[in-house]
């Protein structure tokens, strides 16, 4: 007897999916809905052909698993552009058995960004648009046993699809997020819209709106809802008809609701039943949180009648290595750094993001700013005014549900660039601003909407962003309170979104640019009469002082406003861009307060101190362990800090302790002037919380009354890291081998043998192409099995080069 392995491993998997069923499946009795992840097992093809007859004999396909984008290391590496092309995938589908009565579907959560569906041959259908879920009914083209389903996504240059090309950020291509088949009842429950037209600290009122798909007589169908709290009693249950029309379903008296708010994000649970001939033929649920929020006029914002100030960021979907093609652990990860920093909001920047974010928004206390990418490029033509219209509509309906959303933007900086012609024409684009704010506002009467930097039409929409880029792009970072000051009274509902700058991990500077926006002399070196910078985006340093400055200083402003609505930080973490080849890392906005890692940088600390209620104290900087002064010259350290009082140590000396005060600037009066000894200094902060418990920071800082001459060579080194990789490390010196803190040029690593750079990585050690940080500069190496040494050289225009040859241990 013959064994087939091959249908041995079908069986299997047939087993294991149809058998067991999914872990999202929900069933109850003889009727089944499932939803059943198909991410893994696919196959990849580089090929931009346009027809399915052109790839289907092609022997070049890859094995890979889902989510993917073929751009998520082109996009980072040294050479310039990205593939801009189409790509198909494919995957063999096994279905044991088609079940009349029921309907197939394949869910995409988002591909980038036009793709076509072909299921055994024939095409299903076509989705234009990134960002935003799509689901293909399969039922007429499915058959019993295996099912070849063939994708085909595009990201190419296309300017009738927003958003524009011209945006400062990557188009990622690829099926860059999950992928499920689902399975239900022919005759089955829609998409519920949930509402919650009242809602006070005492009742709440609740409205789901269902319909039944297929219907072709109302006769036989009813429903059963009810609704859970968020421990999983039922607090109310109601029974009816359910038809093909919409059909209301009211609880229109829910006593003491638990709300959700920011602090304690409680979730409900609504679940409506579908019943034929009274049995259960389909089921429906989802979450629903109680609240209710208010921007009062020129004033703060409100939150279950209690005004909360807005602490926000901004995230861009994308993570070294991968780009947009993130694991959900690796989005709820993002989510989850955001809120132990201590941020109550997050504008989703510049389109929507994936339903993992969302959930996590409501599970965490998040508020969300969700954006339609209608981002730079101006309006287009009629083509792109449908796709931009169907792509809003999209959004709001796919995201509905979820309590942590409060805004719908229907885009940022639209009237920029354009790529039409007339196409920043403002009469035009108000009108069509209208159009979508109409759209907006009818589809969900409950939100606001709003736009960021496009002052023509900030009357158009509910709440209004203008661009302040105090102390980065323009002016000083001092200028701040006068900015928000005019704007409060200039917009109606005025929040400001999009502060902050660039910083260079590890690049630190004895003196940054002041708020005034001076440089300073040194200290050691002869007076220079004091230079003022008008853009601090090209001529600043990137050091991470400077942005720790700039960030306190903001801060300081907003925290201390009772009138303020509040602000978000652009952006949490280091993103791609190809509009940006020339900055330290190539190709990254390093913006981020967080690296493209998720490795906090000293501004994520900042943030901490104000909004973080987990005790905790850190001293600025870890990365700043090398430094240099002259003898008797007081440096201020500062410690960020959420506890009430600290304590500061310079080799087991205490040095005082003091009271933090946000009203104080800067680091809430948590500053120390220490005098270093040459050599090893060790710090110590000991913060001591309302309750009496301590908590610790220290570091060490070697320091030298020596300043280094100009670098005249580059040295090698190496270390093991603790995943079996090793660290390669250069270090700019001068002729008396000390190491030159004030070397910044560019350096760029290669490994010869043995092993690979982790490279196009956007990160500081995984770029072969990266600008020094205070004379230093890193990179990872992933070494070879088979050799026993790694070979490295470091090269840049000024020492053409150094080598360095180390055993592997």
């Amino acid at each position: 007897m013959k064994i087939n392995l091959y249908n041995i491993a079908n069986l299997l998997a047939l087993f294991i999916l149809f058998g067991f069923g999914s872990m999202n499946a929900q069933k109850a009795g003889s009727w089944e809905r499932s939803k059943t992840n198909i991410n893994s097992d696919w196959n990849y093809l580089e090929n931009d052909a346009k027809n399915i007859s052109e790839i289907v004999n092609a022997g070049n396909w890859v094995g890979i698993n889902l989510p993917h984008s073929w751009n998520s290391q082109d996009a980072t590496d040294n050479e310039a552009g990205y593939r801009r092309s189409a790509s198909w995938y494919k995957k063999s589908l096994v279905i044991p058995a088609v079940d009349a009565n029921k309907i197939y579907q394949l869910y995409f959560e988002g591909s980038n960004i036009t793709t076509k569906v072909y299921v055994n041959g024939k095409e299903v259908g076509e989705h234009i648009g990134g960002y935003i879920g799509f689901t293909f009914d399969i039922t007429k083209f499915i058959k019993a046993g295996n099912n070849e389903v063939l994708v085909r996504v595009d990201n190419s240059y296309n300017i009738e699809i927003i958003p524009s090309q011209k945006s400062d950020f990557f188009i990622y291509g690829g099926i860059t997020r999950d992928v499920w088949l689902l399975s239900m009842a022919k005759n089955h429950i829609g998409n519920i819209k949930i509402t919650t037209p009242k809602v006070s600290e005492k009742s709440a009122s609740l409205v789901v709106v269902a319909s039944v798909e297929n219907a072709k007589s109302p006769a036989g169908f009813s429903y059963f809802a009810q609704l859970m709290n968020p421990k999983g009693k039922v607090v109310a249950t109601k029974k009816g008809t359910l038809s093909g029309e919409e059909t209301t379903i009211a609880f229109n008296e829910i006593k003491n609701p638990q709300l959700w708010d920011i602090n304690a994000p409680n979730l409900y649970s609504v679940s409506v039943s579908l019943l034929e001939n009274g049995k259960v033929t389909d089921k429906i649920d989802d979450k629903v949180g109680f609240r209710w929020f208010e921007f009062k006029d020129n004033g703060p914002f409100f939150l279950n009648g209690k005004r909360v100030l807005i602490r926000g960021t901004h995230r861009h979907e994308e993570h070294a290595g991968v780009g947009a093609a993130m694991s959900n652990e690796q989005h709820r990860k993002d989510m989850e750094s955001i809120k132990e920093m201590g941020a109550n909001f997050v504008r989703l920047a510049h389109y929507p993001q994936d339903p993992e974010i969302y959930k996590a928004c409501d599970e965490l206390g998040l508020l969300v700013w969700d954006e339609l990418p209608w981002c730079r490029g101006g309006m287009g033509n009629e083509v792109w005014k449908n796709n931009t219209k169907n792509m809003l509509a999209e959004m709001i309906n796919q995201n509905y549900n979820h309590p942590s959303i409060i805004i719908w933007s229907l885009g940022n900086e639209m009237n920029w660039l354009p790529d039409f012609k007339d196409g920043d024409n403002t009469e035009k684009t108000n009108v069509f601003l209208t159009e979508l704010n109409d759209i907006a506002h009818k589809l969900d009467p409950n939100r606001k909407t709003a736009i960021r930097k496009y002052e023509e039409g900030s009357k158009i929409v509910d709440v209004f962003s203008p661009s302040i880029w105090s102390g980065w792009y323009s002016g000083s970072y001092k200028s701040y309170k006068k900015a928000i000051d005019k704007y409060k009274l200039d917009y109606k509902h005025f929040i400001h979104t999009e502060y902050g700058g660039d910083s260079h991990v590890g690049r630190h500077s004895e003196n940054p640019i002041t708020g005034e926006g001076l440089i300073k002399t040194e200290g050691w070196e002869e007076a220079i009469v004091q230079t003022k910078v008008a853009n601090i985006a090209q001529i600043g340093d990137w050091s991470e002082n400077y942005i720790v400055d700039l960030f306190d200083w903001h801060l300081h402003i907003s925290e201390n406003d009772p009138t303020f609505v509040g602000n978000a930080q652009w952006a949490f973490k280091d993103f791609g861009t190809p509009l940006r080849p020339e900055d330290d890392i190539p190709y990254m906005n390093q913006k981020g307060l967080v690296d493209r890692n998720g490795n906090p940088k000293d501004a994520y600390y900042v943030f901490k101190s104000y909004w973080s209620d987990k005790p905790f104290a850190y001293i600025e900087s870890h990365t700043w362990t090398e430094r240099q002064g002259p003898k008797n010259t007081a440096r201020i350290l500062n410690v960020f800090s959420n506890c009430p009082k600290v304590e500061f140590f310079h080799n087991g000396v205490s040095l005082g302790v003091k009271t933090r005060n946000i009203k104080s600037y800067p680091a809430s009066g948590l500053t120390w002037e220490v005098n270093f000894a040459e050599g090893k200094n060790t710090l110590v902060a000991v913060g001591t919380t309302k309750d009496g418990k301590k908590v610790t920071d220290s570091i060490d800082v070697n320091y030298r009354f020596t300043k280094n001459e100009a670098a005249t060579g580059l040295v090698l080194s190496s270390e093991k890291l603790k995943n079996g990789n090793y660290l390669v490390t250069t270090i700019a010196v001068d002729k008396n081998n000390l190491r030159c803190l004030d070397y910044e040029d560019r350096v760029y690593f290669q490994c010869l043998s043995g092993g690979q750079t982790l490279k196009n990585q956007g990160t500081p050690t995984g770029s072969e192409s990266i600008k020094m940080s205070n004379g230093k500069a890193a990179i990872e190496v992933i070494p070879n099995a088979k050799d026993d040494s790694i070979e490295m050289t470091i090269l840049n225009q000024n020492f053409k080069g150094e080598y360095l040859k180390f055993k592997k241990i």
